[in-house]
Parts: structure tokens; sequence; C-alpha cells
């Protein structure tokens, strides 16, 4: 009996296995079997806020386009997770980390996705994707609206010029108000925006949706909501479609000139011209498409794949550009790429990612020009060393797939190719061309981190290593004075999630330190100097002169170091400028009150003078340090620290702790907004502060209360801080005694 039941089950999972085989095979077929043309190509990313439902969405997704065959919750009870989460730490925390790339196909289109992560700690994965993505989906949470980090998102949009149309998702929520979101992104985000569809019924009552461009009302029935059913439009919701009809066609025809022409001779537009005026006006970032429905009720996904075809752009309609760099003189400028489809023009990629995979590194790169084929030689443009591609891979989350060729538009991996985040790689031919790089913020959050057991640091040196090089955003230095390895990061879950990888990857715990914020020393007013640098020492000395001004930079530069060079004649000869440069540069590494870093100051070199024969090189190194000693001894020195925007969303019965809480923290509060019973607080709180305000806002809000911060800019911090500060710095150097307890009376 054992026997049989056991031959049974093993050829059912025999029988699954092969029908499983057959559905990724019967998907990829596609492209072994000929080039797919650029009409038939969407390079789409899929970002938001925290928790609106981007993983949701995209395992949706993949399930209607037969990419995978039954889906799984992000936190579900099942214990599976999802596909695009396939790191232990994201089912676990059920938030996505990575950036995942996959493909799939829907109506003989072949659509590359990255899903994004929504928190502000990972926003270097959602830069990096749209760096190299033509179109992406915006996704907004019916209930929480426009949050700031969708106004982060939308500000990486618009650097790198990608057209989006909105999903707002989670209708079946309670106080949800699509409308409400609508209305945020006029006025938070600027957008023009119009609903494409609107919903039938919301929240519990949430049925289907109503198509605005085809006049019709869309159902989804079956156990996942993959049959669908067209039907006429509900009586009860004519009168609202033809008034938003109306808004969707006067939104379009200010954005677009054909369909104005139509609007203005009062001639009603076909689907054909409305669908055609869209798609022109979304591809120019004139205007926003707005869709409706629900990915966990399994609501609203097909449309929205539809509509990522008819808007959206293939990879021939977007722009992209390189930098070519004239050796003999040095000047550079943008050269167009071809996004033809074979190898008539010469190749050019950028490696956006990097990963440690089971078998090496592995290298995510776009391919923007020409062909790429497995076992030919590629060049770095950047180190200028030839490399060869070994195994070219497409990506589904963790699972590859090997393939011959790649040609411009796709988006492949690489295996074994030693590289950094942002190169480009080129044939030969074109070795001097490099893509725009990639934006990375600088990190606001530094913590000082070691092993727990001292036995463990190669895993962690090993661990460190492979981090910063898969991550530009994740920083790590030595500090010699406390002997501390400081790493810096994005935030403290940022910083948590790396050391949580490093126990679990490398089996190397971890013991972290409070984060040291990143203080800046500036000056009030312009001060002047006038230093000359003498040392004789029988036989050629060293002399150096130098007179100018140090000047305050506005508020808005405070992080910023800038040098002017306003000498005439030749006192201070102009080969020894750059000498001053760099002295200035190299002092400011170090202030006088704290120890941190000096910026938001012009150095003016106004006069200086020279020696025919002791001036040199260090001699004006050692002159522009010593003025800048000098002045900032003369000048009022204040400490600067970093302001975060905060925004604190929890029950409206909470207001009074929370701003108390604010307040506390020495924040300042700039807005408020209020929906459904709940209350949004906009503060900007100095970083310092805080920390720990994670547990802090769970404990009085009861865990109901959730909080998102980003960095804003620099002001000076209060007297009472930057006393504590400088104390601090003189006990640390020995120059005041430490404090014992109280002294004897």
């Amino acid at each position: 009996m054992y026997l049989l039941k056991s031959r049974l089950l093993g050829g059912m999972k025999q029988r699954l296995s092969l029908y499983g085989m057959q559905i990724i095979l019967r998907s990829c077929r596609t492209f072994s079997s000929a080039v797919v043309p650029n009409e038939k190509i969407r390079n789409i990313g899929i970002s938001a806020h925290i928790d609106s439902g981007k993983t949701t969405l995209t395992e949706r997704v993949l399930y209607y386009t037969g990419r995978i065959s039954e889906m799984h919750e992000v936190k579900g009870k099942d214990g599976v997770g999802a596909v695009m989460d396939s790191m232990e730490l994201e089912r676990q925390r059920g938030i996505t980390i990575q950036s995942a790339a996959t493909y799939t196909m829907w109506k003989g289109m072949n659509i590359n996705i990255i899903d994004t992560p929504g928190h502000v700690d990972f926003t270097i994965e959602v830069e990096r994707s749209l760096r190299v993505l033509d179109g992406a989906v915006l996704v907004l949470c019916a209930v929480g609206g426009v949050q700031c980090q969708t106004m982060t998102v939308n500000r990486q949009m618009k650097r790198y010029n990608v057209p989006f149309i909105t999903f707002i998702n989670k209708l079946d929520r309670q106080g949800c108000s699509p409308f409400r979101a609508l209305q945020q992104m006029r006025t938070k985000l600027n957008h023009n925006a119009a609903f494409t569809q609107i919903p039938i019924g919301l929240e519990g009552n949430f049925s289907g949706i109503i198509d605005l461009i085809e006049e019709r009302a869309i159902y989804f029935d079956g156990s996942f909501g993959q049959i669908i059913r067209y039907e006429d439009i509900p009586p009860e919701n004519r009168m609202e479609a033809n008034d938003r009809r109306q808004e969707l066609v006067e939104c379009v025809a200010n954005a677009d000139e054909h369909l104005g022409e139509l609007f203005l001779e009062e001639k009603v537009p076909t689907v054909a011209d409305l669908k055609a005026a869209i798609r022109r006006a979304t591809i120019t970032r004139c205007f926003t498409p707005v869709l409706v429905g629900s990915a966990l009720k399994n609501k609203g996904v097909q449309p929205l794949l539809d509509a990522v075809l008819d808007y959206l752009p293939d990879p021939s309609e977007v722009h992209n550009y390189a930098i070519f760099n004239e050796e003999d003189t040095g000047e550079s400028k943008k050269i167009l790429m071809s996004s033809a489809r074979d190898d008539s023009e010469p190749f050019v990629g950028l490696a956006y990612k990097l990963e440690a995979g089971r078998f090496g590194q592995l290298t995510y790169v776009r391919v923007y020009q020409g062909a790429l084929k497995k076992g030919e030689y590629i060049y770095n443009s950047r180190t200028a060393r030839k490399v060869r591609v070994q195994r070219l891979v497409r990506l589904h989350a963790d699972m590859m797939e090997d393939v011959d060729e790649v040609y411009a538009g796709d988006i492949c991996a690489l295996f074994g190719i030693d590289c950094a985040s942002g190169d480009t790689f080129t044939a030969r031919t074109t070795a001097n061309l490099s893509m725009e790089s990639i934006h990375v913020p600088d990190p606001v959050i530094s913590v000082a981190i070691k092993p727990t057991n001292k036995n463990d640091l190669d895993k962690f040196s090993k661990g460190i290593n492979r981090f910063t090089r898969e991550d530009p955003t994740f920083k790590v230095h030595y500090e010699p004075e406390s002997r501390e390895t400081i790493v810096s990061g994005m935030g403290e879950l940022h910083l948590e999630i790396y050391a949580q990888r490093l126990e679990r990857e490398y089996n190397c715990s971890c013991v972290m330190g409070k984060p040291k914020v990143a203080f800046r020393e500036t000056i009030s007013s312009p001060v002047s100097f006038e230093f000359t640098h003498k040392k004789q020492s029988g036989g050629a000395g060293q002399y150096g002169k130098v007179t100018g001004v140090l000047e305050p930079l506005p508020p808005e530069h405070y992080t910023k170091l800038e040098f002017l060079d306003k000498t005439v004649g030749t006192n201070v000869p102009k080969q020894f400028v750059p000498a001053v440069e760099k002295g200035f540069l190299e002092a400011c590494e170090k202030g006088p009150l704290t120890g941190h870093k000096i910026s938001g100051v012009r150095f003016v070199l106004e006069d200086g003078a020279h020696h025919m024969v002791d001036s040199n090189e260090i001699s004006f190194i050692r002159a522009g340090e010593g003025a800048l000693k000098q002045a900032m001894d003369k000048a009022n020195v204040c400490v600067v620290e970093p302001i975060m925007s905060v925004e604190v969303v929890a029950p409206v019965e909470f207001q009074g702790v929370v701003i108390a809480g604010i307040n506390r923290r020495h924040g300042v509060i700039t807005g408020q907004d209020g929906a459904e019973g709940y209350f949004i607080l906009y503060a900007d709180v100095p970083l310092n502060e805080m920390f720990g305000y994670s547990t802090e806002l769970r404990s009085c809000t009861e865990g109901k209360g959730e909080y998102t911060m980003e960095y804003c800019r620099y002001q000076p911090c209060l007297p009472s801080s930057q006393e504590e500060l400088i104390n601090k710095y003189l006990e640390a150097t020995g120059q005041l005694p430490a404090k014992k307890g109280k002294a004897k009376s």
C-alpha cells in the first residue's frame, strides 16, 4: 500500500514538474525562434510607496500571463511568499529589499518587469531600475494616496524622463477614495492626470470597473479573476461615466494637439483617436492615465496590462544618449543610441546592478545599442579592460535561463565579470563611449559595526566588501581615531538588513553601536585670512603666502565646498593654485570645534606671494591648510546638522501624543492633513533626534502609527546640542577631563 502511494505521488510530481517545464518552455520559445521587434517589447518598472501592493500586483501579472502556475501572498499563511521576493529576509519581513527582474508575454508582446522596493532606505534600487527602464507603473494606495515615498519616486521618474501610468490599488480597503488620490496627484505632484477607468462600488461593494475609453463595464469572474466579462455600463453609473469621460477628453486635449483640434471643432473623438492621443501625451510626460483596481482581490490587473501595451513606449520611442569622450581634445558630446534590434551598430550596454549569486558575481545589463552574443569579448569603458561573456542569462526573480544573444532594448545578466555598478560596456570601436551614470544619493546615517567574535573578521570583511560593490549607497570606512568600522546607509532599516544578511549568508553575527550623524561645521559670516608658510632647514626650504576671504555659502549649499581663484598677476603662480585648493580641501576634513568635516564655505584666493627657489607645490598645500585653520580660528563657527522631512500617519485619537513626541524631539511641524479617521503630520526634525522614534511611535499609538522620513537639508543645530558635541570632542581628545559622577564639595 505504501509503495503504491509513493509511486502514485512520484508520478504526479513528475507530471507536475513536466507541466511546469512546458509552461516555462512555452513562454520562452518566443525569444529563441526569432528576434522580437521593438514594437513588441516593453521595459517597465513597478514603483510606489511602502505597502501600496507592488509585489502583489507583479505576482498577479505573472499569473495572468501564464508565467507562474499559482499565486502566493507577500506574507501569506502558506509560508511560500511572492515569487519576486526571492530572498529569505524579504519573505520573513513581508517587504521588498532588492529590485527583482522578470519577463513575461501578454498578447504576443514581451514585457520586461522590474519590481522595486518602496522603503526610502532602498531608494538606490528604484533609482537604478528607473535609469534603465522605458516606462513605469506608479502604484498608489487608495487609502494613503500620494505619500512621501511616492514623491521621491516621482522625482526619480522626472530625473530620468520616464513616462508612466498610474494604478490606484486597494479599492477593497476600508476608507479608500480613488478620487482623493487623483486630486493629490494633481495638487502634490502637479500632474495632468485623469481617470481612464472608474470603479463600480468601493470597499466591500467593489465589483468591477468601467472602461471610460471603450465605454463598457468589466467584471472579473472565476476563483482568481481570470475570466473577464464585458457588459454595458450599469444605469446608476452612466451619468458619472459620461462626466469622467468628458474630463478625460479635456485633460488629453490640453496635452495633445491633434485631439485638441478635434475638441475645439466639437467633434467626438473615436476610441482609436483617444487611445493614440493618450499614448502620445503619456510618452511626452504631458499626461498621466489613471487606472483603478485591487491586486489582492484580482480585479483590474488585465486592463492594466493592456494599458502598458497601449500607452507606454517601446525601446525605439525613447531617446537614449551616450557620452563620447574625445581623447585628443578632452571634449565630450552626446550621441544618440540606435534602437535597431540587430548587430548593424556596435554594442553599448550599462551594468546597472550587481549581485553575488550562487555562481559568482551576477551583473545586470541593459543593452542600449547593437547585439551581444555569448562568447564575445566586450570592453569596460571605465577600466579599459577586455572581458569575455562566458554566460548570458535572462532572469525570472532568482531563476535564470540561458540565452545565446540579446539585442538593444533587452535586459539580461552576465556571469563572472569584474565591474562596478554604473559601468558601461562597449565593443572595441566605441571604447570612448559611456552612458550617463546613475544618480546616487548620499548616505544619511552612520553606525559603528563589529563582529561579535573576533575570529569572524575574514567573513565580516568578505561580506562587507560584497555589499559595498552591490549597493553604491552602502559605504564603509575605518575610523583610525576611534578604531571603529563605520558603515553608512540610507536609514536604520537599511543597515539593520545588512547586519542580518551578514549573519544569515556569512554566519557572522555583528554588534551595532549608536549611529553617528554626519554633522558639519561652517561659518556664519565672511572672514579674511593672510597666511605665510615658511620652513627653512638647510638647502631649499618651503615658502608660500596666501591672502583672501573665507565666505559662507547660502543654506541650500551647506553640504558643498567651493574654491574661487581671483588672483591677478604672478604673485601666486598659476601652477600652484591647484595646490592651494588641495590644501584647503584636505584641511576641511576636520573642523576645529567638534572634529566633523567643514562644509558650506567658499575659499576665495585673492593674492599671495612666492619665492623663486623655495616655493613648490607642498609649500602652497601647507599654505592653503594654514589659511583655512587661521580663518576658522577667527570666524564664528557653528555646527550644522541634517534635517529630515518626516511624515507620520496615525489614528486621530493619538494626534496629541504624536505632536508632543515630535515637539520633544525639537521638530518643526510644517503641515497637517486628515482623512477617514487618520491624520498625517508633516514635520522637519533633526536626524540626531530621530533614533529610536519608530519604537516610541509604535508604543504610543498601539502599533497603528507609521512614519517615513527622507533627507531635506542642513541647518544650524541648537546651542545646547552644539555645546554637548564640543564637550564630547574635547573629552575624546583629552583636552577636557571626563566627568566621573558628581564632584565632592
